[in-house]
């Protein structure tokens, strides 16, 4: 006989950088493994050194990470990170992706523009990275940009669950807040059984987060709105388009988002607004300053834990999601 055989069974080992700590610690409670030991620390030139301090060798590594603010800084240390596990020999590595940065920036809207996320997707798989597993992507194509498995998770059933629990489902209309939003709002509009409306909105091309919006698709006149978005950044578009909303006589407006990125003038703008509820998930931190009664944020822990479970025993991911 040639070669050698050996017993040893599959190991699963999760890694979390230091964007989003909280997440990857509820995450590591969900499948009852602890989080790796990991030393990381900026020189004083801004350098990041990073170490794991148990052997990855031969192992099934999983490494979470949100790309938060500073945004640079937390894809740059997820890329040092899949590079040391490259070189201390694991088996495969899994990045873990909550919020995926650079996602808007998906295609060319003018000259001279990059696609700033196909150019994230080729620094992973440059990096060392075997597959990515994300959750809610501004746009699906993004899955073809990193050449290896893609496993693109939902939060629709967390956030629609919720929804439905609270509000009176005779008077409940989903809307979605521009017409690229639409093939999600159908879904939740299935999930609830719930009529849909669109606001029609028109972007300043030369003015970054600038939104006008014209016009409401729909019956919503003594309707609960529910809007449906895949993030919130600064926070112009969805108040602007809550606004609409009350003008065409809503009877209330509940916010949802998978990502709440709330920077810049997002706090006082969802603090100001008539919107009754905002409702994200914990893919990205809230910031401090946005802890505000009118905030509800919902775990996407259990749903990362159950697809890591599912890819590292082989199974089928896609029937998490599947209407039973």
């Amino acid at each position: 006989m040639t070669g050698i055989k050996t017993t040893g069974e599959k190991k699963l080992m999760l890694f979390s950088g230091r964007a989003h700590p909280e997440l990857a610690e509820e995450v590591a409670h969900q499948l009852g493994v602890g989080l790796v030991p990991t030393k990381a620390f900026d020189f004083a030139n801004g350098e990041i050194y990073v170490r794991f301090q148990e052997s990855a060798r031969g192992a099934d590594c999983f490494l979470i990470q949100s790309h938060t603010a500073p945004i640079n800084k937390w894809i740059m240390e997820q890329l040092i990170m899949i590079d040391a596990l490259k070189r201390a020999s694991a088996r495969s590595i899994t990045v873990i992706v909550p919020s995926y940065g650079y996602a808007r920036q998906d295609k060319k809207h003018r000259g001279r523009e990059p696609i700033s996320a196909r150019l994230v997707a080729d620094l992973m798989k440059t990096a060392g990275a075997d597959r990515i597993l994300t959750v809610d992507l501004h746009t699906d194509q993004i899955q073809g940009f990193f050449d290896g498995p893609v496993d693109h998770l939902s939060a629709l059933p967390v956030l629609a669950d919720y929804v439905g629990g609270k509000v009176d489902r005779e008077k409940l209309t989903i809307v979605s807040p521009d017409a690229g939003r639409v093939r999600v709002a159908d879904r939740w509009c299935d999930r609830l059984d719930a009529p849909l409306a669109i606001v029609h909105k028109r972007r300043d091309k030369d003015v970054a987060n600038q939104v006008t919006v014209h016009e409401v698709v729909g019956d919503v006149k003594g309707r609960v709105c529910v809007l449906v978005d895949d993030m919130v950044d600064t926070g112009g578009t969805i108040c602007a388009a809550a606004e609409a909303l009350f003008a065409h006589g809503a009877e209330d407006v509940i916010v949802t988002a998978t990502h709440g990125i709330l920077s810049g003038p997002a706090a006082d703008r969802l603090k100001n607004s008539k919107v009754s509820e905002f409702v994200f998930t914990d893919t990205l931190p809230v910031p401090g300053s946005l802890e505000l009664d009118k905030i509800t944020v919902l775990s996407i822990a259990p749903t990362i834990a159950r697809a890591v479970r599912e890819v590292f025993e082989d199974g089928s991911v896609t029937s998490l999601f599947e209407e039973h």
